[in-house]
């Protein structure tokens, strides 16, 4: 299940998204002159953590495809939770929402020695927050090799209740992708949980 574009309409130029995914690529380029001795540096360890590794790791990637699929999913659904929260707040939140990601991944394997990478923590964390503001958008996403629109709610809901069995199924020894799932679903449930609390708040 692949995204190719929602159907929402944004009063502000998203800035702030195509900041993020200018840094992004800037780093896994720069990545590449020293891939290993880079990750082991900046990506985050969780039988050794540190604060600016925690933030750090969210702009490094394993690859090209691991790369543009962040970015693909960062692009269709980070221009509109930016412009429904504003420019500077919604920086604040993809960061804040990727630190929580990066920290759900360490409480369920705090003594592993294998360099966690990739923004999937903070984009799960607009996803999230995506399908709270936009639960009813259509978005136009590929299945397979066929082409069908779905209401947010049930493509990312899929998504996520996927990231729920693999992440689970992780805990007893049986994925082995590597694939940071617990990251997927902290910074999702932060996300959400953001977007319920804003939604509230601009009510009252």
């Amino acid at each position: 299940m692949f995204p190719i574009k929602d159907v929402v309409e944004r009063r502000t130029f998203p800035y702030i998204t195509l900041l993020l995914v200018g840094a992004n690529a800037i780093a896994f380029a720069i990545s590449l002159i020293d891939f290993e001795g880079i990750v082991y540096s900046y990506g985050f360890i969780p039988a050794r953590p540190s604060l600016l590794t925690a933030f750090t790791c969210m702009f490094l990637h394993a690859g090209i495809d691991h790369i543009f699929g962040n970015m693909w999913f960062l692009l269709t659904f980070g221009d509109n939770v930016e412009d429904r929260f504003g420019h500077m707040k919604f920086l604040l939140f993809y960061l804040a929402t990727g630190f929580v990601a990066t920290y759900v991944n360490y409480l369920v394997d705090p003594s592993s020695e294998i360099p966690t990478v990739g923004a999937s923590g903070a984009i799960s964390g607009v996803m999230g927050a995506y399908v709270v503001l936009f639960p009813k958008a259509k978005v136009h996403t590929l299945l397979g090799y066929y082409m069908t629109t779905l209401p947010a709610f049930a493509m990312l809901g899929f998504w996520f209740v996927l990231q729920l069995f693999f992440g689970t199924s992780s805990l007893f020894g049986g994925d082995g992708s590597g694939i940071a799932y617990w990251a997927h679903i902290g910074g999702f449930v932060a996300g959400a949980i953001v977007a319920v609390a804003y939604r509230i708040f601009n009510r009252s």
